[in-house]
């Protein structure tokens, strides 16, 4: 076609509200960042392209806090308190939180039900007057002649609408925003992101088998039936264990690549559209060779395939610091600590996973994160959280888990609501004063 491009009319976008602080983004990082600024006292809107929150842990059905916890000195240690506690107690409230469990022998996981995330998530917020805004996809920004975010621009099913705001928090995980608004994006060479898996739950379990430690014995069940059927299983390393009810188990053994081996781009809707139906196709043939594997499997079915496949990474922001894999496995300090990241390197790369932990039991298990982490180059009116704020691939590969998320949400939260009250740039903002505020709402800053 010669010409590939489409003239839209000029438009007048309605308007839909003023906030001190818009959220965009309804993962762990928004839920704590949405919180935490109106608990500060600050009008909030908190926006979802879906109609529910949770992030991967309900849209992806990860189903699973990681990050939590350290391996402190070799002893289990809860790291991540504040708002995530607030919200773990309300879980914990509806029976929807299984006891920690050991993840090879050296950190504490804890599995949930994802329709408690859900309604505890809805309770936190809205019980703290934060405004939701679901089933609103992110398009674009309107920025200022300083070239600052001057509104956030919507598609809902009321149609195209903006919010304006005096400070906005990238949580979409994709650094939407932030890229939009002309930051910086860190880069690595082609086909250098992580993976994706599509997760899957499994119904009707022998309870036994979980009482048992029936997944210590799946790595050589399933490794007899690769060389039985000369099939393969998607990835080395699948981890299946069992979820708050005995007879569930959650299945993560999927690994999602483009027909030529790279990772799926989770900012490609082509690739994305393709991934979503390989991820089933994987499930599918996974489950079969479960079922032929593990006796225990024979009579189970898969009772869910969550909304969308499992996206690790994509977009990383250049921002005033960078955390690398050395602060991770240093279990680095930083004077502008904001809390901390407990989680080792885990780097889905191709058919396999590699972890790398720091020296346990001989270290505290946790990096800080400092907060020049979440301030992006060249914009001073919003923050980056979550999986795509300022981090090297690697040290992303630990600090974009559940327990980072909340803890780098919560700081931005406090921040923007300081910001907004007080007139104040996030470069501004004094952190002594935003590490009291913090550790005063029960944040643990190590």
């Amino acid at each position: 076609m010669a010409n590939q491009f489409v003239n839209e009319p000029a438009r007048t976008t309605q308007l839909f509200g003023e906030y001190d602080v818009v959220v965009l983004g309804g993962g762990p990082g928004g839920i704590a960042a949405a919180t935490a600024a109106s608990i500060q006292g600050a009008s909030v809107l908190l926006v979802e392209r879906y109609g529910f929150l949770g992030g991967m842990g309900t849209a992806a059905g990860v189903s699973n806090f990681c990050g939590l916890y350290a391996n402190h000195f070799g002893e289990p240690k809860r790291v991540v308190h504040g708002v995530a506690s607030r919200l773990l107690e309300r879980m914990d409230e509806m029976r929807g939180l299984k006891e920690p469990h050991l993840i090879f022998g050296k950190i504490l996981a804890q599995a949930f039900d994802t329709a408690a995330y859900k309604i505890a998530a809805d309770e936190l917020l809205l019980s703290n007057g934060v405004k939701l805004l679901f089933h609103a996809l992110a398009a674009d920004v309107t920025l200022s002649d300083q070239g600052q975010i001057e509104s956030l621009i919507l598609e809902t099913k009321s149609g195209r609408r903006a919010v304006r705001a005096k400070l906005f928090i990238d949580g979409s995980g994709d650094g939407d925003m932030a890229a939009w608004a002309g930051a910086s994006v860190l880069t690595d060479s082609p086909g250098s992101m992580m993976y994706p898996s599509t997760m899957f739950r499994i119904n009707d379990v022998p309870a036994e088998l979980a009482q048992n430690r029936g997944w210590d014995k799946f790595p050589e069940l399933m490794a007899a039936e690769e060389m039985r059927s000369g099939k393969h299983f998607p990835r080395k390393g699948p981890i299946i264990r069992p979820q708050n009810h005995s007879i569930e188990w959650r299945a993560n053994l999927t690994q999602v690549a483009n027909p030529d081996g790279t990772p799926v781009n989770g900012i490609d809707a082509e690739q994305l559209s393709y991934a979503e139906v390989e991820g089933r196709r994987q499930i599918q043939m996974s489950f079969e060779m479960m079922r032929a594997a593990i006796p225990e499997f024979k009579n189970s079915y898969i009772v869910d395939i969550p909304p969308q496949v499992g996206i690790r990474e994509t977009r990383r922001i250049e921002g005033d610091y960078v955390l690398t894999d050395d602060d991770v496995l240093s279990c680095a300090s930083f004077e502008d600590t904001i809390g901390v990241n407990s989680w080792p390197v885990e780097d889905h790369v191709q058919g396999d996973v590699i972890w790398r932990w720091p020296d346990l039991p001989n270290v505290r298990g946790f990096n800080q994160l400092p907060y020049r982490m979440l301030l992006p180059k060249g914009i001073n009116n919003l923050f980056v959280i979550g999986r795509c704020a300022s981090m090297s691939h690697t040290a992303q590969s630990a600090a974009r888990v559940t327990g980072a998320c909340f803890v780098m949400g919560e700081a931005a939260g406090t921040a923007a609501a300081i910001c907004a009250k007080e007139g104040l740039t996030p470069r501004q903002i004094d952190v002594p004063r935003l590490q009291q505020i913090l550790q005063k709402n029960g944040a643990y800053l190590g």
